[in-house]
Parts: C-alpha cells; sequence; structure tokens
C-alpha cells in the first residue's frame, strides 16, 4: 500500500501534494483534510507509523512565521474542521473547531448572539491559527490574547494520542491549562482540532483619535485615566514625526466617556481607520515587545520606520530593513524584537527569536510532546 493510499483509508479529503501547497519551499508529499476529530486523530497516527513530519495549517495565511520548516511530508489542514459546535450565551462560553475561519464568526456573531470573541487577529485566518501564533488584534490591550480566552481545547498529539484540557464553562479549572502551552507554539506540539472560549457581551463602543507629537504622553495619560480602554493603538508612517493615537472603549455612557477622551488627546471621534488591526507592508515584518511605559524611547530607537499596533498592550510592529541593526537600537529599552514574517532566505540567516532564556524548557517540552520531532520540525526557536 502506497503512502497516500495509507492516508485516503482513514481520512475522506486527501491529496497528492503540488507547487501550490509548498511550505517554505517544500512539496508535502500528502495533504490531508480531516472532518472530525477521528479522521485527525487517525491522520496522525498514520503519519506517526510511517515517520513523516507533519505540519498543521489552518487558512495558511502565517505559515511563514517562525523559522523554516525542515522536513513537510505531511500538510493537514484544518478547512473542513469548521463548525461553531456550541454557544451558550448563559454560560458566556463559544465551542468552535479550530478550522473556523473570524469571516465565519464575526458573522455569526451579528445574527444577534449579543455576545462577541474579543479575537479579531489581523489577516483573519482562523481560530486554530489565532491560537498557535498567539495573534490578538486591538482588544488584547483589555482582553487579553487566547491565552486568556481560553477555557478548554482539544489536541492531537504526534503519536495521534487525543488530549483534552479545561472545560466547557468559565469556572472549570480539571487538569493542567495546556491550552497556554499550544498558544503560540505554530504547530510543534500538536494539532488543534478544537476550542471552547470566554465570550464577552456586546457593548457600545467609542473611538477618539489624535494626532500628536508625543504619543508617549498621550498613552500614558489614557492609562492613568478612570476611563477603561478596550484597545489603544498608535500608527506612525515611515519616516514621520507624528503619530496617530485611536482609543476605543466599551460604555455605557458613551457621550461622556468620548468627551473624556477628547480631553485627554485632544482629538476627535472617528470612525474605524483604514490602518486599525493591519499590520504594516513590507517583506518583513517584526514585532516590538516592550513595556507600554517605555513607548517614547522605543519610537525614538526606532526612528524612521514605520510604527503600527497595541501601544497599551506593548506589541508594535515595524518592517525593518536590518533585523539585528533595530535589535541593537532597542537595547536600552528592554525591548525585545522578534521577526514575524519574511521569505525562507532571510529567515535562515537571522536569528528569528532573539534571546530565548526558557529555551532549555522549551526543548524539554518538545521532547515530551513530539518525541521524534516529526512536527513543524525546526520552526520553533533553535530548531525545536
Amino acid at each position: 500500500m502506497s503512502v497516500l493510499d495509507a492516508f485516503a483509508k482513514v481520512c475522506a479529503d486527501v491529496r497528492p501534494g503540488g507547487d501550490t501547497d509548498r511550505v517554505d519551499g517544500l512539496v508535502p508529499r500528502v495533504v490531508a483534510a480531516p472532518a472530525s476529530l477521528d479522521e485527525a486523530s487517525a491522520v496522525m497516527r498514520t503519519a506517526a507509523e510511517h515517520g513523516l513530519a507533519v505540519v498543521p495549517s489552518g487558512a495558511g495565511t502565517k505559515l511563514d512565521h517562525g523559522r523554516p520548516v525542515e522536513r513537510c511530508e505531511v500538510l493537514v489542514t484544518s478547512r473542513n474542521l469548521d463548525r461553531i459546535i456550541k454557544h451558550s450565551p448563559g454560560d458566556l462560553t463559544l465551542h468552535v473547531e479550530a478550522g473556523l475561519t473570524f469571516e465565519a464568526l464575526h458573522a455569526a456573531e451579528a445574527d444577534g448572539w449579543g455576545q462577541h470573541l474579543a479575537l479579531a487577529p489581523p489577516m483573519d485566518g482562523t481560530i486554530g491559527g489565532a491560537i498557535a501564533t498567539d495573534f490578538a488584534g486591538p482588544g488584547r490591550l483589555l482582553h487579553g490574547s487566547a491565552r486568556d480566552l481560553l477555557i478548554g481545547i482539544t489536541v492531537v498529539r504526534a503519536d495521534g494520542t487525543v488530549t483534552r484540557s479545561g472545560g466547557k464553562v468559565v469556572k472549570n479549572v480539571a487538569g493542567y491549562d495546556l491550552g497556554k502551552l499550544y498558544t503560540g507554539s505554530l504547530g510543534t506540539l500538536g494539532l488543534i482540532v478544537d476550542a471552547t472560549f470566554r465570550m464577552h457581551p456586546a457593548a457600545r463602543v467609542v473611538r477618539v483619535a489624535a494626532t500628536v507629537k508625543d504619543p508617549g504622553r498621550a498613552v500614558q495619560a489614557v492609562l492613568h485615566s478612570q476611563v477603561v480602554p478596550r484597545a489603544l493603538e498608535i500608527d506612525r508612517p515611515a519616516g514621520s514625526d507624528e503619530t496617530t493615537v485611536v482609543v476605543e472603549a466599551e460604555t455605557e455612557t458613551p457621550d461622556e466617556t468620548s468627551a473624556r477622551l477628547r480631553d485627554l488627546l485632544g482629538g476627535a471621534p472617528v470612525t474605524t481607520p483604514d490602518w486599525w488591526n493591519r499590520l504594516p507592508e513590507g517583506e518583513v515584518l517584526a514585532e516590538i515587545r516592550s513595556l507600554p511605559a517605555r513607548l517614547p524611547e522605543v519610537m525614538d530607537a526606532a526612528k524612521g520606520l514605520p510604527l503600527r499596533g497595541s501601544a497599551g498592550a506593548g506589541r508594535l510592529y515595524t518592517a525593518p530593513d536590518d533585523l539585528e541593526a533595530l535589535r541593537e537600537a532597542l537595547k536600552p529599552t528592554g525591548a525585545r524584537v522578534v521577526l514575524m514574517r519574511a521569505g525562507r532566505s532571510v529567515r535562515e540567516a537571522v536569528d528569528v527569536w532573539g534571546p530565548m532564556p526558557a529555551l532549555p524548557l522549551m526543548r524539554r517540552v518538545k521532547d515530551q510532546f513530539d518525541p521524534d520531532h516529526r512536527l513543524s520540525p525546526g520552526r520553533f526557536a533553535e530548531g525545536v
């Protein structure tokens, strides 16, 4: 029996890989799209039996994140795992499959739910992709990322074993909190099949913007005010000395909150800016992680570069010409610079992650969850 036949025996949607399926230039031998937990488990088990490297994928929008994978024999896509399993309004929870797109989720939320999942990652993509890459969007400031919103998760490990963590209600505390471990793991620890999240009630939102020369003062003024912002975003175009600061707040008193924000920023109410929740353009994208209080120093060190992102949460994105030069310039600020997106040649030539004090622990976790190193091999720090 051929390898393709072995996969076709356990999964209905299987085909040979082609040029359009390339991951970091590698053409997979098999592309499998399981439609159930049983099929996903069987696909992973079959890959293990044949010693094949597996790369999980959702919408495929973030496969250029992390280091280039060293092998990709089986591409497992979650496109057929796209159901909303259960929305429990009374419990403020949502149980969904990993392949559900945010476009489909937002369409469902707009159909009278009165609640929303506070994740809105740039580039849209799927639920599983947002967990695997730890993208959250502007709402990260108030509601956190997937790490904070996950209540339960189902994952298939490299050998096909199904593991579950957490539960389906907000107060559930059973088991280890493996959801936090899988968040940001880039498909190196398992195939995410479904997840349960904490929901938040829909609320009236006000948004105020101002173009300022001192964004650090504006950001600190908002953070230390009586207003509780849901998002605090900035945008500074390349080569500009001026920065647009936009504050978004959930409130039951929109006129009062808007007036307070206008007083703080000297700005005016706005609709959604065209740059809102969009990453800077460019072949190379880097994320700067810093304390919000160090924003003036960070912006000065990155002078001339475009900067955009969640100033209140200390997550900014830029398109540097020289990643290592940017790291050196930011070293006095204590900021960390991670390469988020680039072509294979760039990701092979530079240190994607920068210093990783927890690397020995990460190696032990990888050895425990994927002892043969067949899941997205080499994608994480130092080839983990």
